[in-house]
């Protein structure tokens, strides 16, 4: 029988060493997967989501369904009305699935209002969506205002009248008036689904104002 220490029992700094060198390795790549696959969390900035969203207020993102989607090998395709965050990659023209050479991503949270084939016009303040099931058009907000102080703003400004393209969602932000969201009404153009990072799961600050969406 061998009586000699191990290694690690002779020297047991060295032992209490690799386990926190193990210890800050797991954490560092349980926070890289999490980020990664399963949630993120953004400031919102500016008040273009106003009055759902302010300035500062802190959101955590849903990327369970777009990692889901992604390792079936399809598209994540959002609901309507939801409130999403995209990777906006592109300083100039169309933006596509991959941001320029060089270039940070930017990442805007806007809510989701039409999708490939939907027709969007914003005329006299109105912003309305026509498709095959409303050939007169709906109003896509009906069903997220929740009153004048929570929700999308009833007015729009802007002159729309657009078919959206495939692969690609029309969204807006719920402060509509003049130049406080710049959305695919105002020259962001439209967005591909490639593009989507999640759906806003709960707002987390201010801490009196915790909210699941």
């Amino acid at each position: 029988m061998d009586s000699k220490p191990k290694f690690l029992q002779k020297y047991p700094l060295l032992k209490d060493l690799l386990s926190l060198a193990l210890f800050v390795i797991c954490v560092v790549v349980g926070t890289v997967i999490l980020n990664a696959f399963v949630f993120r969390s953004y400031n919102v900035v500016g008040s273009s989501m106003e009055n759902t969203l302010q300035n500062d207020d802190r959101v955590i993102v849903n990327r369970l369904p777009v990692s889901w989607s992604h390792f079936l090998g399809q598209e994540y395709v959002p609901k309507r009305g939801q409130i999403i965050v995209f990777a906006n990659g592109a300083a100039s023209g169309p933006l596509t699935c991959e941001a320029p050479v060089g270039q940070v991503d930017q990442y805007i949270i806007k809510r989701v209002i039409a999708f490939p084939g939907e027709r969007v016009t914003v005329k006299n303040g109105v912003l309305k969506v026509y498709n095959e099931e409303h050939p007169d058009g709906f109003l896509p907000d009906a069903d997220t205002r929740v009153d004048a102080t929570n929700g999308p703003k009833e007015y729009s400004s802007g002159d729309v009248d657009m078919i959206v393209p495939e692969g690609e969602i029309f969204v807006a932000g719920d402060n509509r008036e003049g130049s406080h969201s710049f959305d695919s009404r105002s020259g962001l153009g439209t967005i591909p689904y490639c593009r989507i990072i999640g759906p806003a799961a709960v707002r987390i600050y201010p801490f009196d104002k915790v909210q699941l969406f």
